[in-house]
């Protein structure tokens, strides 16, 4: 089960990494007022959702403890970003202080399920 949970926790890394890399690649358009939504973004939010609830059922399923306090923060600020990036996804320009937003808001998730002890 250990295998299966730190396989899990790889992939959602990497959708975390997606995310934050749309958002980072984005910036220098950000400063100029053309900045938008990469599929990148969406698919790393939703590969993060996904890969989230699976690691929340594997870990108590091993009789692990989960705080489900801090899950129900992360998916509430990951529901934000998902909803953000999904209506505006197809917009040729976002403006900048919803791009920010969604930058904020990554980065509060980031630091809250490495914080949050």
């Amino acid at each position: 089960m250990d295998v299966l949970i730190h396989l899990f926790v790889g992939l959602h890394i990497i959708g975390i990494a997606a995310l934050l890399g749309g958002f980072l690649t984005q910036m220098k358009a950000m400063g100029s007022g053309t900045a938008r939504f990469v599929p990148w973004m969406l698919h790393g939010a939703l590969t993060m959702l996904v890969t989230g609830a699976v690691l929340v059922g594997l870990n108590q399923a091993d009789d692990h403890s989960v705080d489900n306090i801090k899950i129900g923060v992360k998916l509430a600020l990951l529901i934000v970003i998902l909803g953000l990036v999904y209506v505006k996804r197809d917009e040729e320009r976002v403006d900048k202080r919803l791009f920010g937003l969604v930058g904020l808001l990554t980065c509060a998730n980031i630091f809250i399920a490495v914080l949050w002890t």
